[in-house]
């Protein structure tokens, strides 16, 4: 059965038959193809269409190179420039005010999609009543290239073009998710990784204000972004890679996409490390200052939010790179901390103390991976969870403490873990491989699906909200599940006591 409906831009064709009677909607533009003289230019309006238009496929992928992890995390379609598109599921086009769900994707802001099966919102449409929306956005030097302190006024904003386009998504669902039977009023942003540090930065923008009501970010928080001076000097690489004069940026719009994926690649290893070449930037313009800044000052003190992590994030990282998290004594492990931007000698001395005393007989490679789960992922989502409390809003935290058996358990609680439990996708292609399977696991699946549905619908994910003067209840999603207290006090006070 197919299904008409409305948007700004012309009548898009669903397909109904899914879970439970859900329509899909996929592959839906929000905005004009960003190619030639849009290049690296803020989203526009789409242009409208006669007739209907078949939204059956989800659309193009952003351009990007595929490794290993993105293989596994479900494999990717079509790439093309052409890739600012978004896909819908309801269970009914009805005006009927259902709460929506925006999936923000991660990739470290250089690979993924709205569209892979993990993503699927067919399930918890069926199961919650619900409206859910994914999307595409750019990613890489297309994305994230900061030219404004090359080319002035009129490159103001490149720097942030993929979370303009997360704008552009959202007031897309803000004119037309009515008519798909959602309530403009009632939007919950959610996104894992790269989405979640995404949704972070959103909740610092002014031009995403009022966008959406709630938002729930998982592994990732406001601690990702890079400043005017780190952004200018990965694009200048970039460009001299692409052979662009630095007075004439006019030329990027010519070079072939291959071509920029090629300068983007070159430029980011540069930099070496482990951490992320292309992010947000604090361009003083789009994004006025570092989200952790604005939230302090309560920039989105009318927003409550859902934030947690895995345990174990940084082990899929350090299984793809080894050398990277390799410390082979004490004093190695010491070193590998200090680097850590923020920490230095004596912080690191300080941290490493508290982890040993936690524990003794752990392997330094090990407990440098542990560290820097803390420092990257646990820590930035303990410290938005208080600043939105402190800023008078309300806060709810979570763990994803179950450890997936693959492998001999090497990976653990690994980074995007949970992401099939809470779209209820267990089944989906893949999944099995990354999970190791069974039917034990469908009640986690369960919890969290209706933890996250419970919190659209009614702004409670069902267990106590964040106290940072109190308890910080939060939930450790495991087999089975439980309410935790205040966890390792001892290293977030070790933290806290380097200013982290």
């Amino acid at each position: 059965m197919q299904r008409l409906v409305r948007t700004t831009a012309g009548l898009v064709r669903g397909t109904t038959g899914l879970a439970e009677g859900v329509t899909a909607f996929r592959g839906v533009p929000y905005a004009a193809p960003p190619v030639g003289p849009l290049r690296l230019r803020p989203p526009q309006p789409p242009p409208p269409w006669k007739g209907e238009r078949d939204a059956a496929a989800p659309g193009a992928v952003a351009p990007q190179r595929q490794g290993p992890l993105e293989r596994a995390f479900g494999g990717y379609g079509e790439v093309d420039e052409d890739c600012l598109s978004l896909n819908v599921w309801t269970t009914g086009t009805e005006p009927s005010g259902r709460p929506v769900l925006v999936w923000v994707h991660g990739g470290s802001f250089t690979t993924g999609t709205g569209g892979i099966p993990w993503y699927d919102g067919s399930r918890l449409a069926a199961r919650g009543d619900v409206v859910v929306v994914t999307f595409n956005y750019r990613l890489g030097a297309l994305g994230f290239l900061h030219l404004g302190d090359l080319g002035g006024e009129a490159w103001a904003g490149s720097g942030n073009t993929g979370l303009l386009d997360q704008v552009a998504a959202l007031r897309w669902v803000r004119a037309n998710i009515a008519a798909f039977g959602g309530d403009p009023g009632r939007v919950t942003v959610f996104g894992e990784s790269a989405g979640a540090m995404s949704i972070a930065t959103l909740l610092a923008m002014p031009e995403a204000a009022g966008l959406f009501s709630q938002a729930i970010l998982q592994s990732g928080a406001g601690a990702f972004v890079q400043d005017r001076d780190t952004a200018t000097a990965l694009a200048v690489n970039v460009l001299d890679e692409l052979g662009v004069p630095h007075d004439d940026l006019d030329q990027l719009a010519d070079r072939p996409v291959d071509a920029v994926l090629d300068a983007q690649a070159v430029a980011g290893g540069r930099r070496g490390g482990v951490g992320l070449a292309f992010m947000p930037v604090v361009d003083g313009a789009t994004l006025p200052t570092r989200p952790e800044a604005a939230l302090a000052a309560g920039s989105a003190a009318d927003v409550p939010v859902l934030v947690g992590t895995t345990r174990d994030e940084m082990r899929l990282f350090s299984a793809v790179a080894p050398d990277a998290f390799a410390a082979e004594d004490e004093a190695a492990l010491v070193g590998h901390v200090a680097a850590i931007p923020d920490v230095g000698p004596g912080g690191a001395a300080t941290v490493v103390a508290a982890y040993r005393r936690r524990w003794p007989d752990v392997p330094p490679t090990d407990l440098h991976i542990t560290i820097h789960t803390d420092h990257a992922f646990r820590r930035p989502a303990q410290r938005l969870a208080t600043l939105q409390v402190e800023a008078g809003s309300r806060a709810w935290a979570y763990w994803f403490t179950w450890a997936s058996p693959i492998l001999g358990g090497l990976l653990g609680s690994y980074h995007g873990l949970e992401i099939p439990f809470v779209f209820d996708n267990l089944d989906r292609p893949g999944i099995e491989m990354l999970t190791g399977g069974g039917d034990h696991l469908q009640p986690l699946a369960d919890r969290m699906a209706e933890a996250w549905l419970a919190f659209a619908r009614d702004g409670d994910p069902g267990w106590p909200s964040y106290d940072p003067a109190g308890a910080r209840s939060t939930m450790a999603f495991d087999l089975p599940p439980q309410l935790l207290t205040d966890p390792d006090p001892d290293l977030r006070a070790a933290w806290e006591s380097i200013g982290l």
